[in-house]
């Protein structure tokens, strides 16, 4: 497979499955406001925190109002993990490679990105029913890619994408509620606290599956245990980095010495990830491990372009890598 093709395939999925999580993120946060009464402004903001881009936000000088945050996530030009713009990104990496995916694929793609350009742009807070189309739109996408690609080297890449894209995200609103929102030391356990850790695990659609295989009060370690180490949850962490595992697996021979080095970068995430007790990553710092958590991804990333899609140098140990989603911010190189 040429590696412009498995790039492609890679990003396509990635900004799919980003445009999913946004989509997840400001209908739970709605829902939120409704309950939070006059913090209701509190809600939102911390979402750009969940996306990393608080700086870029910071940057516009918009304010900090719940419309201003939804533009930014949604439409904003300046934004280019917005909505919008994931979904265009998305349809031009699947046009480039349209003798490799299926016609299902690229028809649903397609008619997303046509129905929002169909729509212009949004004047006010996107309804719940707006958002939840949205979502169903992309779970389609990926339920019409498992069910009529086939399972060669270029769905592996495609799965590789989306579980990096869902890990980060699942990674990240943990850490905004856990270190950025948390609550006055009066509020810890009140009702808005309790709610909160609710409404995360609506985020992550883990509400149910929390209360199904946990069988126990929603509480933070409780929350943060399920969906950071949970093996069989399918947005939990470990989930996601058995998955990209044996997408990799299926990849490589370790014949390279990159084979080898990303196969052992990846041993080594998933035994903190998949094989360590909760009590050990918080008695390190819940928020210093989930920082490097994402530093981990973000270097994942770097050495999977290394070894299938560029020839670009690994990030030296102890380097911060630059975040994955600025590297193909204009498309398709």
């Amino acid at each position: 497979m040429l590696s412009r093709v498995a790039y492609s395939l890679y990003w396509m999925a990635r900004y799919v499955e980003r445009v999913e999580n946004l989509c997840r993120f400001l209908q739970v946060a709605e829902a939120m406001a409704l309950d939070a009464g006059s913090r209701a402004d509190d809600i939102w903001l911390p979402l750009v925190d969940a996306c990393g881009d608080r700086a870029l936000f910071d940057a516009g000088g918009r304010g900090s109002s719940p419309e201003a945050v939804a533009d930014f996530l949604l439409q904003s030009p300046h934004n280019p993990s917005a909505i919008r713009s994931c979904i265009s990104l998305a349809r031009e990496n699947a046009r480039q490679i349209r003798e490799v995916i299926t016609t299902e694929m690229w028809e649903q793609l397609n008619t997303i990105y046509l129905r929002l350009q169909e729509e212009g742009e949004l004047r006010s807070l996107p309804s719940h029913g707006w958002l939840g189309q949205l979502r169903r739109d992309c779970q389609l996408f990926f339920g019409i890619t498992d069910s009529t690609l086939s399972r060669n080297k270029g769905w592996q890449f495609s799965r590789i994408g989306r579980l990096i894209e869902r890990a980060d995200k699942t990674a990240r609103i943990l850490d905004v509620k856990y270190f950025l929102i948390l609550p006055r030391q009066e509020a810890v356990g009140g009702m808005l606290d309790q709610l909160q850790w609710i409404s995360l695990l609506r985020t992550a659609g883990a509400y149910q599956m929390f209360r199904q295989n946990t069988r126990k009060a929603i509480s933070p370690t409780g929350v943060a245990g399920f969906l950071l180490l949970d093996e069989h949850f399918p947005r939990s962490v470990c989930y996601c980095l058995n998955g990209i595992a044996a997408a990799v697996d299926y990849l490589t021979d370790q014949r390279s010495d990159r084979d080898v080095e990303l196969g052992r970068f990846l041993a080594l995430l998933r035994s903190r990830w998949c094989t360590s007790r909760f009590e050990d990553l918080i008695s390190q710092g819940l928020h210093e491990s989930i920082d490097s958590l994402q530093a981990g991804l973000n270097t994942l990333h770097c050495h999977i372009e290394a070894r299938f899609f560029t020839t670009a140098a690994i990030p030296r140990k102890g380097a911060v890598p630059a975040k994955a989603e600025t590297i193909q911010r204009q498309g398709v190189a």
